[in-house]
């Protein structure tokens, strides 16, 4: 028996998927939906988790077992939404996980030249953030299946100029669905979806993603401030009325999220991952990690064995 993989197994594209779950080569290269009912060979029991490079939404029936995306356990037996952005790790908490459904993957480059490779950042519930899971009832089932349904049959028929154009407008059509799911299900939970908000989180993220606090150090109220066209008062009023948090506070979750992220990846060293996050020493990491998670870096890595 092989010995578990304790670092994720990557996935980098459509096609190392199809062959991870031994389905056939998929029609089109960069998006691709799924019925699990299809996935005949089950996942190499050795693998503990996934990280796929690419954007994926998976409608999961039937569940047996539990699955873990970011820090949260999801157990449940109903149709249930999950989104996974690129980067991001799932894993089994045992090996009889087993559902029905259908998932739709797409990468990154296939939105190119499209507004929603921007947009998509701002849909929050593909962050590591989402405490709550999405659960639909069977008409929202159907809608969701429905719209993967329409995406297969356009890229397996004749591809023109405009397929893909069709198909673009059908994921960004699912994700507004999706919006809509979540926010009837949680309608008591405050929803960031001023455009301003929206367009300061894809700032921080993008940020973090393209290794600014190497160079830059963490982000402050005046950087954001200046790049949105606002006042400082303004983007911290704004972001306390809808959020109950003051800027530093905000910017410090995110701090800690992208965090969380690295550490759980498993592949840095925890002062690598502080000198990625901007801070000339690791100890100044370690203790405002510890101040908002009560764990150090390296106990939290720990807990995720």
């Amino acid at each position: 028996m092989k010995k578990p993989v304790n670092r994720p197994y990557v996935v980098n594209s459509v096609s190392e998927l199809h062959r991870y779950f031994s389905l056939p080569k998929p029609d089109h290269p960069l998006v691709s939906v799924i019925n699990l009912k299809d996935i005949k060979t089950r996942a190499d029991e050795s693998v503990k988790s996934i990280v796929f490079n690419f954007y994926s939404i998976w409608l999961e029936q039937d569940v047996q077992g539990k699955l873990r995306y970011g820090q949260n356990y999801f157990d449940f037996d109903e149709g249930l939404m999950i989104f996974i952005s690129p980067g991001q790790v799932i894993s089994r908490a045992s090996h009889t996980y087993k559902s029905s459904g259908w998932g739709l993957v797409f990468h990154p480059d296939f939105l190119k030249h499209y507004s929603l490779a921007t947009s998509i950042k701002g849909y929050g519930y593909f962050s590591y953030a989402v405490n709550e899971a999405l659960f639909l009832s069977g008409k929202e089932q159907a809608m969701v299946i429905s719209l993967m349904q329409n995406i297969s049959k356009e890229y397996r028929s004749t591809i023109d100029n405009f397929s893909q154009d069709v198909i673009v407008s059908q994921i960004e059509l699912l994700l507004n669905y999706s919006n809509r799911f979540y926010n009837r299900q949680f309608i008591t939970r405050k929803s960031a979806s001023n455009d301003l908000l929206t367009k300061m989180e894809i700032l921080l993220s993008d940020y973090f993603e393209k290794g600014n606090p190497q160079e830059l150090g963490l982000p402050t109220v005046q950087y954001l401030s200046g790049q949105l066209n606002v006042s400082s008062s303004y983007l911290s009023d704004m972001l306390r009325s809808l959020t109950g948090q003051n800027m530093q506070q905000h910017i410090h979750h995110c701090l800690i999220e992208k965090a969380k992220e690295l550490l759980t990846l498993g592949n840095l060293t925890v002062a690598e991952i502080a000198f990625r996050l901007g801070f000339e020493h690791p100890q100044s990491f370690s203790k405002i990690f510890k101040r908002k998670t009560t764990l150090s870096p390296v106990e939290f890595k720990r807990s995720l064995n």
